[in-house]
């Protein structure tokens, strides 16, 4: 907008972000190119436009995004009224409800819409003329950069999303990890599902996919983070979860460790050793589990001794202390899986 309305091309440009911090960023890709004035002046009679970007910095936050080019291009409307926001090539498009752009718009959240309205409104007038503004945004790599995000699974295609909350990238990389959690959730429950799995990781997702034919919706990965995607079904209306994983991360719910990062606590061992017992192991099988370095070793060892039923109660386990987080309003069901994917408890 500053090209058009000053005839000239801008080599560094000052935004207010949505935090009201403001920025001065450098500018690339600067068309038209020429400093004469005359190509903008043909942009405005023409409805022509003005385009430049930035490169995406986000610090010390592990964003794939980072370093990616993104654009801004305007197109002058005569006779036109207000700001249109589209979404360009690399910007996705919402197909699902549940998020704060609804199906069918480009997913340039509210924060990234109002900083565009704001900074083009305030120039229109400059052009004393009666006009309206187009303005598209696009990412030449988005579609690549996107299959390597979230934006599949909550409904966004062709492209990355153009998020914000204050404009600044901060290196909070589990806060964003739980807010996209919580999204898919609410996306899930957008859909009319009632009946979600929440899977640690790949062998949770798989089985669910092959074996169960869950919709995709209704599959949510959810990391470490057991404990926060429980309490955001618990909020979000949900009434069935299957907790479906490895036995390495499940059977650390079993004893209220719901933040499964090993930096949080570990017990695999001890509460394998002791559901054992409580199933007729003896001291010697008892002491054998417990010199194992991982959960995976004690599958060999319970099989052995025909005391498999031991993953069903670990089972029993995981459902209740889920289930009593979520204080009584989810109907929690478990399954525990071996690294081969084949089911080794389950509850019910």
């Amino acid at each position: 907008m500053l090209m058009l309305t000053s005839g000239k091309p801008v080599a560094e440009v000052e935004v207010e972000t949505a935090s009201g911090v403001r920025l001065k960023l450098g500018v690339i890709g600067q068309a038209p190119s020429t400093g004469s004035g005359q190509a903008f002046q043909q942009a405005q009679d023409a409805g022509g436009f003005a385009r430049c970007g930035v490169i995406k910095d986000s610090g010390d936050d592990p964003d794939v995004t980072d370093g990616t080019e993104i654009y801004a291009e305007v197109r002058l409307i005569p006779g036109g009224e207000g700001i249109r926001i589209l979404g360009g090539r690399g910007v996705g498009t919402v197909t699902k409800p549940g998020l704060p752009v609804p199906p069918g718009e480009p997913a340039i959240n509210p924060g990234p819409r109002r900083m565009i309205a704001q900074e083009v409104a305030a120039l229109l007038p400059l052009l004393q003329r009666d006009c309206g503004a187009e303005v598209t945004i696009s990412v030449p790599d988005g579609e690549r950069l996107a299959a390597m995000t979230y934006n599949p699974r909550l409904g966004i295609v062709g492209g990355i999303s153009i998020l914000g909350t204050s404009g600044i990238v901060e290196p909070r990389s589990e806060e964003a990890y739980r807010a996209t959690l919580s999204l898919q959730v609410k996306v899930a429950r957008a859909a009319g599902l009632r009946k979600v799995a929440l899977c640690p990781g790949y062998l949770g997702e798989r089985f669910c996919n092959r074996e169960l034919g869950m919709p995709e919706d209704a599959i949510i990965r959810v990391g470490d983070h057991v404990g926060f995607a429980l309490g955001e079904c618990a909020k979000s209306g949900v009434e069935e979860v299957l907790l479906v994983g490895h036995l390495g991360k499940l059977v650390k719910v079993a004893v209220g460790i719901f933040n499964t990062h090993h930096t949080m606590g570990d017990a695999r061992m001890e509460t394998i050793a002791a559901y054992a017992a409580l199933c007729g192991a003896g001291q010697d099988v008892v002491k054998e589990i417990m010199a194992q370095d991982t959960a995976e070793a004690t599958v060999a060892i319970l099989r052995q001794h025909d005391l498999m039923a031991v993953f069903d109660r670990i089972t029993e386990a995981v459902a209740r202390r889920a289930s009593r987080l979520a204080n009584g309003v989810l109907a929690v069901e478990c399954v525990i899986l071996d690294l081969k994917g084949e089911v080794l408890g389950r509850c019910p």
